[in-house]
């Protein structure tokens, strides 16, 4: 939901430019709130929570205050039964969404979903971008969400790494360790290696992208290392929240492992990445802004597509465990030495 809401944000700032003195107003799940903090495009977040989401008569209240707010333009780049419920009962003069079959009612306008787009944007904000298409707004100012970090939060992150003697005069690698499900996690025993082979070739200091619940696979991993390389881990210093976790990746200064949010808020920062995707997932729609040098990411299918010859993604789902298994870290260690003179010297 992280990298959807990021994403999508790009449609509000657009809008500021097209409309600066219109009042646009940004529904997300309440829970991702804190990574457009300080949006100044945005005029009021419209919380929805997970309460409204399981019941019905706190869902019916929630379309109720929407109704009498009375958007004149509804933009839903989320496209899901809360959202249709949302709008068809919103009374908004124009509502755009994509075109589904069955639901096209909806909506004033619905634009259809391509994935044949040939720039690095990524399809995801290609997707988002041809939602303002009804409302010719040709001139496309942002192309890529950007956090805003406050001085505050510069100076809590100064903080951090002074108490934990993260040394200055080195530079400090962000380790995406676990994706945003296990089966999205690149294999402990891989990560480990590539972990390894950040240490012996860089002069570095290392963090730990985890949250509490996860220590147990954090210390799995922490212990697959080698003890020259845990030297180099700052193991403690993880963000206690989202905007802790943004302070600190702010501080950094590339980020390396699973694709999922917290490689979506790095480059949000502007921050230089190197991602592995799991098997089972298509790259094309979240490998955004790629350019093989600042942001590089790497599938399983770029190096064997045999072995996904004629599977299905069900199939391909199904195999996920063994197609991780051939996803040797040899297969793309020297581009990572690449990455790493051109970001870390």
């Amino acid at each position: 939901m992280i990298g959807d809401v990021l994403v999508s944000s790009i449609l509000c700032e657009n809008l500021r430019y097209a409309y600066p003195n219109a009042q646009i107003d940004y529904l997300i799940y309440d829970s991702t709130k804190t990574v457009v903090d300080g949006a100044t495009y945005i005029d009021n977040l419209i919380l929805f929570s997970e309460k409204q989401r399981k019941s019905k008569w706190e869902l019916f209240k929630f379309i109720l205050k929407i109704r009498k707010a009375k958007y004149d333009l509804i933009i839903d780049p989320y496209s899901k039964l809360e959202s249709w419920l949302l709008v068809y009962f919103s009374g908004a003069t124009k509502t755009i969404s994509f075109e589904k079959k069955g639901r096209n009612f909806i909506y004033t306008d619905v634009v259809k979903r391509r994935d044949d787009y040939s720039s690095n944007l990524g399809t995801i904000i290609e997707q988002r971008l041809a939602l303002l298409e009804p409302l010719k707004i040709n001139n496309r100012k942002v192309t890529f969400p950007t956090i805003h970090v406050s001085d505050t939060e510069k100076r809590l992150a100064q903080s951090i790494f002074e108490k934990h003697h993260i040394e200055a005069s080195k530079k400090t690698v962000m380790v995406s360790i676990i994706g945003s499900d296990l089966d999205k996690t690149y294999p402990f025993e891989y990560m480990a290696q590539i972990l390894d082979f950040i240490a012996e070739n860089c002069a570095v200091n290392i963090l730990f992208n985890y949250i509490p619940k996860q220590i147990d696979h954090a210390k799995a991993l922490y212990n697959l290392c080698k003890s020259t390389t845990q030297e180099s881990i700052y193991f403690e210093v993880i963000g206690g929240s989202i905007r802790e976790f943004i302070a600190i990746m702010d501080k950094c200064d590339i980020i390396v492992g699973n694709d999922g949010g917290a490689i979506n808020m790095a480059k949000a920062l502007h921050k230089p990445s190197f991602v592995v995707f799991s098997p089972w997932i298509d790259k094309k729609g979240w490998a955004l802004i790629e350019d093989g040098i600042t942001h590089i990411s790497f599938h399983l299918n770029e190096f064997k597509p045999e072995l996904f010859a004629n599977k299905t993604p069900k199939e391909i789902k199904a195999q996920n465990t063994f197609l991780y298994q051939q996803f040797i870290p040899e297969l793309f260690l020297n581009l990572l030495k690449t990455f790493l003179a051109k970001h870390i010297g």
